[in-house]
């Protein structure tokens, strides 16, 4: 499906798109620069208020659907009836963290004879694969290794391990990953009771070392609203739900036949929960958590932000090529949840630092200029933008479901700052996608210094 792969980053006809944007926006402000100017701040206020408002709405269909699943009760499967479960677990440079991973997959409540654990690791990563193959002595791991071949990312690593797989179901774990060791039941039972359309269940994170920093504590408090509040919303709506990088339960038969992961998209995960929208499959959320580390260092994060904004990207210029085929399989709703959350995330972050200095530089400029309505003008207009969505984008982040706002509230100040540095990384992101769009930044893990569990 080549079409849906983000080996060709933009098509001719979305580039002449931009282009014709940019001359007919180049040529009014020709014409009329002070009008055009003011309809340009006014879009983009317009466009950050809506995508934030979209995902406060996401956010409240989401908690009630948090309450939903809170009360529900999972019969547990009996050990005849569980069927051959794939783990497939990507590592690259992980050495030094397999012996915590190899026990938290040992702990799951999972007949062994029924696991097909797999280390899938890149065959020139010696000190890697040293490690796998000495805990693999035991029988209960496989190790593949993924010969040298471009794109060098981690869904052709996938791909490649794909066709050694044994299970009716599979699962992604990073090399940190501590899941729940009833996991894997719940997600047989679910599929199970689900309709045959459920192609994948996302399954919650938590992050562990909520209080290694600043940092720490911001990506925590962005999982807790992403994992309990976003995508359980976008699950409500039955409207396409990206993935998270890990956690995400298969029907083995709906994987291979949606053509698996798309090497060339570095967040493969949101890429491939969309398609199965596309393809006409259904992802839902599984009321289970696995724990995972938060970066602690401010370059560490950038580089995976900048990473997760890139595959956005990806995405949405993947996805939306053609809108009238998109609302065809996935429906007017889809299209337009899709455009507000994966296009508006990428709006918003960009957006953001334009509207704070066009805000800031109209302030100045107001006691001295000799036309003090057409400034005002734009102060307001930047200003309001910046206010509502700052305002939207705080009191979804403070009213997580699932902890007590004690614990978040001292940190509300620096949802700003720290937003800033998500468009900063947006910046960044976009200039890798125009020269550099398959290049796969490694995030090291094994960083935890302190434990503290946050929203989970």
């Amino acid at each position: 499906m080549p079409e849906l792969s983000a080996r060709q980053t933009i098509t001719k006809r979305q580039i002449t798109a931009f282009i014709g944007i940019a001359a007919g926006a180049l040529f009014a402000w020709l014409l009329a620069p002070s009008t055009v100017a003011q309809v340009i701040v006014v879009l983009m206020s317009i466009g950050f208020v809506v995508s934030t408002g979209v995902r406060m709405l996401l956010a409240l269909f989401g908690r009630h659907k948090y309450s939903e699943e809170k009360g529900a009760f999972t019969e547990p499967s009996g050990e005849q009836s569980l069927p051959v479960y794939t783990v497939l677990i990507p590592l690259y440079h992980e050495a030094d963290v397999l012996p915590q991973l190899a026990r938290a997959l040992l702990a799951l409540d999972y007949p062994r004879d029924k696991l097909d654990l797999k280390f899938v690791v890149e065959e020139d990563d010696e000190e890697t694969c040293i490690a796998a193959d000495a805990l693999a002595r035991d029988g209960y791991f496989e190790v593949i290794r993924v010969p040298f071949s471009m794109p060098r990312t981690k869904p052709k690593a996938c791909n490649y391990a794909l066709r050694f797989a044994r299970g009716d179901y599979l699962v992604i774990y990073d090399a940190e990953d501590r899941p729940e060791a009833d996991q894997l039941r719940k997600a047989v039972d679910r599929f199970r009771s689900a309709p045959r359309d459920t192609a994948c269940l996302q399954a919650r994170l938590s992050i562990c070392n909520a209080n290694d920093g600043w940092i720490a504590r911001m990506f925590a408090l962005d999982y807790a609203v992403w994992f309990n509040a976003l995508l359980p919303g976008l699950d409500r709506l039955e409207v396409p739900m990206p993935l998270g990088g890990t956690s995400n339960h298969f029907r083995m038969s709906a994987l291979r036949a949606a053509g698996a992961w798309d090497p060339f998209n570095v967040t493969e995960d949101a890429d491939l929960g969309i398609r199965l929208a596309q393809l006409g499959y259904r992802v839902s959320m599984l009321d289970s958590t696995t724990v995972e580390e938060a970066p602690t260092h401010l370059k560490t994060w950038f580089k995976q932000r900048s990473r997760w904004l890139k595959g956005y990207m990806q995405t949405w210029l993947v996805h939306a090529r053609h809108p009238a085929l998109s609302a065809k399989r996935i429906g007017a709703r889809g299209v337009v949840v899709f455009q507000m959350f994966i296009g508006g995330a990428i709006w918003s972050a960009l957006v953001n630092p334009l509207l704070w200095l066009i805000f800031i530089t109209n302030c100045a400029l107001l006691p001295s200029n000799d036309d003090p309505e057409v400034v005002q003008m734009f102060a307001c207009i930047s200003g309001f933008g910046l206010l509502a969505a700052n305002a939207l984008l705080a009191s979804v982040a403070m009213a997580d479901p699932r902890r007590g706002r004690a614990l978040l509230l001292p940190y509300g100040i620096g949802l700003v700052l720290f937003w800033m540095l998500i468009s900063a990384a947006a910046y960044r992101a976009l200039w890798q996608l125009i020269f550099k769009p398959f290049y796969w930044e490694k995030t090291p893990h094994g960083q935890t210094r302190k434990g503290d569990t946050l929203g989970g």
